[in-house]
């Protein structure tokens, strides 16, 4: 896994190229590409072979021109990680909850983001400790304190349950990539190698030994059909975020 981090570039040309605020050039021809035009470029070469192919070079080569010249609008590919983060920000789907509850909008927050996850991998490998600042980031995380608005939280909670339920999506949508990268290297289903070597662990892995973890596993292989269910541990985990979120907010308004 690759993991990269958001504003490791110049802050000040990140928040320029980010709001458009870079000075353009009076004279002299048109520039070829938008500042745009070379995030999404950089966007489709992370979303088909990762972060670990990212390179400005590997996105000239997409937009056939050369690196020196794609360094003349992005100055580095730090740069141009903070745009293509707010990029995908600003162009994800948002979905409306099942209805007017703060548990239904939150459920909602935490889909679309998931989403986004499986639509764009590479994000969830995208530490953002230092986010861009960006009209995309800017408007997500407006967007979703809203849900959280009005419920007795003071700021500094609004922020971390936020964070907490943000962080739990990201955390599961890099196991469920593992999951994926992992069939693929076996070329099997996980159900597929569990049976091929169940003979195998059946010999070797002692019942009276282990009684609690060989009753428990079966029980958990036999409901998943494998060793681990991403989507299970998604909606499982979630619940249990939101009931422990729901505990502070009563606790709030009590």
């Amino acid at each position: 896994m690759t993991t990269e981090r958001s504003g490791g570039g110049d802050p000040k040309r990140s928040i320029e190229l980010l709001w458009g605020l870079q000075d353009r050039p009076r004279r002299g021809p048109k520039p070829r590409f938008t500042v745009d035009q070379i995030a999404q470029a950089a966007i489709r070469l992370a979303d088909r072979e990762g972060l670990a192919a990212l390179s400005m070079r590997r996105v000239a080569d997409q937009l056939g021109v050369t690196a020196m010249s794609l360094y003349t609008y992005v100055p580095g590919k730090a740069e141009l990680l903070d745009l293509m983060i707010d990029t995908v920000y600003r162009e994800m789907a948002v979905t409306d909850p099942a209805d007017g509850s703060w548990r239904a909008r939150l459920t909602a927050i935490a889909r679309d983001n998931r989403i986004l996850y499986e639509q764009h991998p590479w994000v969830a490998d995208v530490s953002t400790g230092r986010p861009p600042l960006g009209p995309g980031m800017m408007a997500k995380y407006e967007r979703e304190l809203q849900a959280l608005e009005g419920l007795g939280l003071d700021d500094v909670e609004m922020d971390a349950a936020l964070t907490f339920v943000l962080g739990f999506v990201q955390t599961c949508a890099r196991a469920a990539a593992d999951a994926r990268a992992a069939e693929h290297e076996r070329a099997m289903s996980d159900q597929q190698w569990w049976e091929a070597n169940e003979p195998l662990l059946t010999k070797v892995l002692d019942a009276t030994k282990y009684p609690t973890a060989a009753r428990v596993g079966a029980a958990a292989g036999a409901a998943h059909g494998a060793a681990y269910s991403p989507a299970h541990a998604y909606e499982f985990g979630l619940d249990r975020i939101l009931d422990s979120l729901g505990v502070l907010i009563d606790a709030r308004n009590g």
